[in-house]
């Protein structure tokens, strides 16, 4: 068997070796109360991965526990997103409502053996008797009900003879546990609603602890793997399994760092407010993290799952830059996808000298010539290019038409300026311009030299298209939700002019538009009529880009000729530094080249790399706060080394400091020199990641604002956000803001 590449794996394989377990089981047991999100896909990526490298199989399972929030429609997307991606799971869909029957023999069984009751108080008066990190909590002294009358209360309640909230059933463990999970946890609680599957049977749903290990058990699951949020929850897992003594082999459980992406949010609760809100056009719009909104975007299944085998399996949790992902998009298009021409402003052309027509052939992939495939391009006097492809005053660095400066026609000829049109309001219509008859791409015997190829369409074969220009839906890059939201994030082109040979019938086509992007042809709205493409992704460089990278050049960089706005190519110690970034430490394109690129600053990765392993962070920080360091400071003034910096960013991975609190440590490392560690002992800034305390935050400021709490279960969910707030300023600042959210979101719907 290949040598395992992650701490699952291993798991996997040692439990294999051992004997302990035959064959490999997983699963992926979602909710269904939401469309899956990239988040998913990971989770997808790595059980049904497991599962195939071992020989097992992989379970989907619906955790349709919660009959208030499901519905089919959520299943259908959780299907159809596993396939998308190229997965089969085994038999049938299952669901937890399958098991209810069993499961509540099994809360029978708890309370016979004396390990679980129903307790009737209050739900105020429980959080109070829970007690707190420091202080242990009390039992209710429902606890002391007999077995007989735990029964008849426990019928009673799936009878549907009580209201919801006046009893719950919960196991008997220890009030006094450190694990606040295991402080007698819930098992059962009534809820009067219709069950999309179980119809109205039940009256008692069970909770997610008591039902998700018998679930497992009952499938014969092998590994239970699930995000670090649930790593508390394992002792419940395993006291559930132990206590009710079931017959081996059974489930264990095991976690992993769940996925964080920069100017993403996760949260499907806030996904939820998004589509309800009219904020985005459903669940599958293309600015959506979701599975579905990045097909209709026009990712494919291979871009994600690449990303999903990059940023690797941790154990501890980070946040991935989405640039990454876009690297993972654009490297599966470079050399699939045909390269085409549209012009997104049209700006008309008249060619004086040029009379009839002709077709002009074309290659679809200029760049990989051992690929085939080409295209007639019509020729004619009119023809249509980008109005940014013109400058009646240039600035320096401008490489395309000007009155004074030819241009090529991408493979067709060269033209000169003669003269512009211009309308009553001044702007340019028109431009009246010469083509050189002996230049022609591929036989051109004019001798005239120019520095750049431009877009083109012909004028009568062209067809007008919407273009709709994606952006990041958030504008912050730790989004708390609809107020960072990117008012930019849609812009739609309606008049772009595309050559004849994109219009297509076929269904799921992709283009590269050259200096444009990747578009796809959107799958929904598009018609003959009215063709639609979608913008994938950007190119990774444009001349916009190369300009922005040559002015922050230290010293100005020996000047080179553009063509089609490629940037100046690396010489051949830069390549292989690119290179090793990209595949070996699977850094995006960006930042690998802006590192392959200065010496000063490889040199400072790789030195900081080598005392803490961390690449994707290090490399994050270097390029964006230690490169700006490094240009406003001679590099020997800087008070830093990269020990400083690999010590920060294990300070990062390690969640004993936040990303905004590692920014303001920086700032202290500038100006002192001092160790991070130091600083963050000395001025208290350790974050705070620990659920248990924070719930105990949490849950204080839930009591002393009870007119709030039910302001926001009437619907005011504003006010989410000043729960929030308010624990994060009983922590001064310190609680880990990804895990408030999460538990306060959980509190609050509770």
């Amino acid at each position: 068997m290949s040598k395992s590449k992650n701490f699952l794996e291993t798991i996997v394989q040692d439990d294999l070796q051992s004997g302990k377990y035959k064959d490999i089981i997983t699963r992926f047991p979602p909710e269904p109360n939401g469309f899956p999100h990239i988040g998913h896909a990971k989770s997808i990526f790595i059980n049904f991965g497991i599962a195939k490298k071992y020989g097992g199989k992989c379970n989907l399972r619906m955790d349709d526990t919660n009959p208030t929030k499901e519905d089919t429609k959520y299943v259908e997307a959780l299907k159809d997103a596993v396939q998308w991606l190229g997965y089969k799971w085994d038999g049938d869909v299952r669901f937890t409502s399958d098991y209810f029957d069993k499961l509540y023999e099994w809360a029978i069984e708890l309370i016979k053996m004396g390990k679980a009751y129903v307790d009737s108080l209050d739900e105020q008066t429980m959080k109070e008797y829970r007690g707190t990190v420091t202080q242990a909590g009390r039992r209710s002294k429902y606890a002391q009900r007999s077995v007989e009358e735990n029964l008849e209360l426990f019928e009673k309640m799936k009878n549907g003879e009580f209201k919801e909230g006046e009893h719950i059933l919960r196991a008997k463990i220890d009030m006094s546990s450190p694990n606040m999970k295991l402080r007698d946890p819930l098992l059962y609680r009534i809820r009067h609603a219709h069950h999309f599957r179980a119809k109205d049977k039940w009256c008692i749903y069970p909770m997610y602890d008591f039902a998700h290990c018998l679930s497992d058990y009952i499938e014969g699951v092998t590994h239970s793997i699930c995000t670090l949020e649930f790593e508390n929850n394992r002792d419940i897992y395993d006291w559930v399994l132990d206590t009710l003594q079931l017959t081996p082999p059974r489930p264990y459980q095991h976690e992993f760092a769940r996925l964080n992406i920069n100017y993403t949010v996760m949260s499907k609760r806030k996904l939820l407010e998004l589509v309800d809100g009219g904020y985005v056009n459903g669940w599958d719009d293309p600015r959506m993290p979701t599975i579905a909104g990045y097909r209709r975007r026009g990712y494919t299944p291979e871009s994600i799952l690449n990303f999903c085998d990059q940023i690797g399996i941790a154990k501890a949790n980070s946040t991935v830059d989405v640039s990454q992902l876009e690297f993972c998009i654009r490297d599966d298009l470079n050399t699939k996808v045909p390269r085409v021409m549209c012009v997104v402003k049209p700006l008309k052309v008249t060619i004086e000298n040029y009379d009839g027509t002709e077709s002009i052939d074309a290659s679809y992939y200029p760049h990989d010539v051992p690929k085939e495939g080409s295209r007639k391009l019509p020729f004619s006097k009119h023809i249509y290019i980008d109005a940014a492809d013109f400058s009646q005053n240039p600035p320096k660095g401008y490489f395309r038409l000007t009155p004074t400066q030819s241009v090529r026609l991408k493979y067709a000829y060269i033209i000169s300026f003669k003269e512009a049109i211009k309308d009553e309001n001044g702007e340019i219509v028109e431009l009246i311009v010469t083509y050189h008859k002996d230049s022609k791409s591929g036989q051109d015997k004019s001798g005239i030299k120019v520095k750049s190829a431009i877009q083109w369409v012909e004028a009568s074969s062209a067809k007008q298209v919407e273009l709709r220009l994606y952006d990041r839906l958030f504008k912050s890059d730790a989004p708390n939700g609809i107020e960072d939201l990117n008012e930019n994030s849609l812009q739609i082109i309606k008049d772009a002019l595309i050559e004849p040979a994109v219009i297509t019938q076929k269904p799921d086509v992709r283009f590269q538009f050259e200096r444009e992007g990747y578009f796809y042809a959107e799958p929904i709205d598009y018609t003959d009529e009215k063709p639609v493409f979608n913008k994938i992704v950007s190119l990774k460089d444009s001349w916009a880009k190369k300009k922005e990278t040559q002015n922050n050049r230290r010293k100005p960089a020996e000047k080179k000729v553009q063509i089609d706005g490629a940037v100046e190519p690396m010489n051949e110690q830069e390549q292989k530094l690119f290179d090793r970034y990209t595949k070996e430490l699977k850094l995006n394109s960006e930042v690998s080249n802006i590192l392959a690129r200065d010496k000063n600053l490889s040199s400072f990765f790789q030195e900081a790399l080598d005392i803490f392993n961390s690449a994707v962070n290090i490399a994050n920080l270097v390029v964006n706060d230690v490169a700006k360091q490094f240009k406003q400071n001679d590099i020997q003034d800087v008070k830093f080394t990269p020990k400083h910096i690999a010590n920060l960013v294990k300070l990062i991975d390690q969640e004993t400091i936040s990303t905004k609190i590692a920014k303001e440590v920086f700032e202290i490392i500038i100006a002192t020199g001092d160790d991070p560690l130091k600083i963050v002992e000395d001025k208290g800034l350790k974050q705070i990641s620990d659920p248990d305390v924070i719930l105990s935050i949490i849950d204080e400021v839930i009591a002393k604002n009870q007119d709030n709490v039910q302001k926001y279960k009437n619907g005011n969910k504003k006010l989410f956000g000043f729960f929030v707030g308010q624990v994060l300023k009983a922590t001064n600042g310190k609680a880990n803001p990804k895990v408030v959210n999460e538990l306060v979101a959980k509190q609050l719907d509770s």
